[in-house]
C-alpha cells in the first residue's frame, strides 16, 4: 500500500453525508478535550487545537486506517508536561518533532507489526481502563471551575438535567433514524435549548477562549547540540512509545469493528509525519484518540473525508467560528463522551469471564487498573504483555515431557515433547539419568523444538555428562531451524550434523 493516496478515497464508494456529518461530530467533540490537555500541561489553549488540526489532517490523508481520528491526546501530552515546565515551550516543540522522527522509522523499518503480540485480554483491559478514564473525565465537569467542589443547586441540576437529556438523545435517536449522527442531534438539540430559554449553564467559554490564526512555521528555538538531545531524546521515545501503542491498539480495535484490515506499518509513519508537523509548526503533538475514533465510525464515518473535515472544521473555527462554538453547552458534550465511555467498556469481558483462564482475568484487570491508576496507557499495555508472555513461558515450560524405553539393540531412547527453551531445560535435565543409562542414548526431537541459547547451553552440558560417562549421546529428528540454531552455536556445543535424507537426523559420531 503506497504511502501517498487520495485523501477522498476514490477507490471505494463514500457515503458524503455520513462522512461529512461525522467529521463535524469529532470536530465538536476533539475542541473542549484538546482544550483541556493544553491547560491541564501548562500550555497555550491554542498549543491544544493546533494539535487536533495537525494531528488530525496529516494522519486522516497519510495514515493506514480510514475512519480513525487523531489528535492532541492526554495520553502523550502527559509525558511532556515536566519537559515543558523545566526547559520551556522551545524544547517541548523540539521534543514532539524528534518523537515524530523516531515513530516515522518504526514504521519505515516495518516494526509496527510486534502490535499483535498484545493479547486479547490486554486489549479487553486496555479498552475498560480507558472508559473509566472517558467516564471519570466527564464527571470532573460537575465541579467548580477550580476543581475544588462539587456544584450544587440550580447549577447542578442544569448541569445533571442536560447531561440526561444527551444520553437520551444519544441512546433513542438511533432507533428512530440513523441518517444523522445522534451525537451531533444531541449537541444541537441542547444548544437549541439553552439559547432559546436562556438557562444559564457551563460552556466551551468556560475552559478557555479559542479565537486565533493560522499556525506558523516555527523550527523550534534550542540549541543544536548534544546536551539538547540528551534533555529531549527520552522525553521523545517516551512520547513515540506511548503514541505508537495508542495509535496502533486503536487500529485494531477499528479492524474488529468494521470487518476490515489496516496498516499499522503506514500508520506509524503517518503519525510520525504529524508530529513532526507540530513540531514545526507550534502544535503539542499527539496519537490517536480512542473516544474520538468511536464517535467518528458510530457516526457511519469509513474513510478518510471524515478526519479531513473535522480538522478543517478545527481550522475554521480557529480563525472565525470560536464565537458560536463557546456558546456550546458543556453538558451536551459531557454526555456525549459519556455514551462514548459506555460504549468503549468491553461488556463483553464479563459475560465470559466464568470461561477464560485464570492468569486471562488477572491480566485484564491489572491493564484496567494501571490504566485508571496512573493514565498510562503504554506502561499498563508493557505490563499486561510481559505478565502475559511470562505466564505463557510458564505453561509452556510445564508441558516439556519424556517417553523412555530400551530398543532391542540396548539403547535407549527419549522421545521428547513441548519446546525446550528458557523455561523448560531444568524440567529437561531432570529426565535424564547419564550414570545408569547404557552405552548408547538417542534424545528424539520429532515433537520438540530446540528454541533458544539456553536450550543450547542445556544439550551441551547434558553431552558433557553422558561423555564424562564415556557413553555416546546422539540428537534425531531435529527440524532445520533447530539444526540451523545449533550450527550457529557451534562454539558453544561441538557437533558434527549428519542429515538423514528421510528423516532429517541429526546425529553425533
Amino acid at each position: 500500500m503506497p504511502f501517498f493516496t487520495s485523501p477522498f478515497d476514490f477507490s471505494r464508494k463514500v457515503n458524503y453525508k455520513n462522512e461529512i456529518l461525522a467529521g463535524l461530530t469529532v470536530a465538536m467533540t476533539m475542541i473542549p478535550e484538546s482544550l483541556s490537555f493544553a491547560i491541564l500541561a501548562g500550555l497555550s489553549p491554542l498549543t491544544g487545537l493546533y494539535a487536533a488540526f495537525l494531528m488530525g489532517l496529516v494522519t486522516a490523508i497519510l495514515g493506514g486506517r480510514p475512519g480513525m481520528v487523531s489528535g492532541g491526546a492526554g495520553a502523550t501530552v502527559v509525558v511532556l508536561i515536566a519537559l515543558a515546565k523545566d526547559h520551556g515551550m522551545e524544547y517541548l516543540f523540539a521534543a514532539v518533532l524528534l518523537a515524530g522522527v523516531l515513530q516515522f522509522l518504526v514504521g519505515a523499518l516495518k516494526l509496527a507489526k510486534f502490535v499483535r503480540l498484545i493479547p486479547q485480554p490486554v486489549m479487553y483491559g486496555f479498552l475498560n481502563g480507558l472508559a473509566v478514564i472517558i467516564f471519570m473525565a466527564q464527571v470532573v465537569q460537575f465541579k467548580t471551575a477550580g476543581g475544588t467542589q462539587w456544584l450544587q443547586g440550580n447549577a447542578l441540576y442544569v448541569m445533571l438535567g442536560l447531561t440526561l437529556l444527551t444520553i437520551a438523545i444519544v441512546y433513542f435517536f438511533p432507533q428512530m433514524t440513523k441518517a444523522v449522527p445522534a451525537s451531533l442531534v444531541a449537541i444541537l438539540v441542547v444548544f437549541a435549548i439553552v439559547t432559546g430559554f436562556g438557562i444559564q449553564t457551563r460552556t466551551v467559554a468556560d475552559i478557555a477562549h479559542i479565537s486565533g490564526s493560522l499556525p506558523a512555521f516555527h523550527i523550534p528555538l534550542v540549541p543544536f547540540s548534544l546536551d539538547t538531545l540528551k534533555i529531549i531524546f527520552p522525553f521523545s521515545l517516551v512520547m513515540a512509545g506511548v503514541g505508537l501503542i495508542e495509535s496502533l491498539l486503536t487500529l485494531s480495535m477499528v479492524d474488529e469493528i468494521t470487518g476490515t484490515k489496516g496498516n499499522a506499518n503506514r500508520e506509524a509513519m503517518a503519525q510520525g509525519a504529524a508530529n513532526v508537523t507540530n513540531g514545526l509548526f507550534a502544535g503539542m503533538g499527539g496519537c490517536a484518540m480512542v473516544a474520538q475514533t468511536l464517535v467518528n465510525i458510530n457516526a457511519g464515518s469509513r474513510a478518510r473525508l471524515a478526519g479531513i473535515i473535522a480538522s478543517v472544521t478545527i481550522l475554521i473555527i480557529i480563525l472565525v467560528g470560536a464565537p458560536f462554538i463557546e456558546k456550546i453547552p458543556m453538558a451536551a458534550l459531557v454526555g456525549v463522551m459519556m455514551m462514548v465511555a459506555i460504549g468503549t467498556f468491553q461488556w463483553v469481558s464479563f459475560r465470559i469471564i466464568n470461561k477464560m483462564p485464570k492468569s486471562d482475568i488477572f491480566v485484564g484487570i491489572t491493564v484496567a487498573v494501571i490504566t485508571v491508576l496512573l493514565h498510562n496507557l503504554a506502561l499498563a499495555v508493557l505490563a499486561g504483555v510481559v505478565i502475559a508472555a511470562l505466564v505463557f513461558a510458564w505453561d509452556n515450560a510445564k508441558r516439556i515431557r519424556a517417553r523412555k524405553y530400551v530398543d532391542e539393540n540396548g539403547v535407549k531412547h527419549y522421545e521428547i515433547y513441548g519446546p525446550l527453551f528458557f523455561g523448560s531445560v531444568s524440567a529437561f535435565a531432570e529426565k535424564f539419568d547419564p550414570a545408569h543409562d547404557p552405552a548408547e542414548v538417542i534424545i528424539d526431537f520429532k515433537e520438540s523444538r530446540v528454541a533458544d541459547m539456553s536450550a543450547i547451553d542445556m544439550l551441551h552440558k547434558l553431552t558433557d555428562r553422558y561423555q564424562q560417562q564415556g557413553k555416546v549421546l546422539r540428537l534425531r529428528h531435529l527440524s532445520e531451524d533447530c539444526r540451523k540454531i545449533l550450527q550457529n552455536a557451534a562454539t558453544v556445543i561441538e557437533v558434527n550434523i549428519m542429515e538423514d535424507p528421510t528423516y532429517k537426523v541429526m546425529s553425533q559420531e
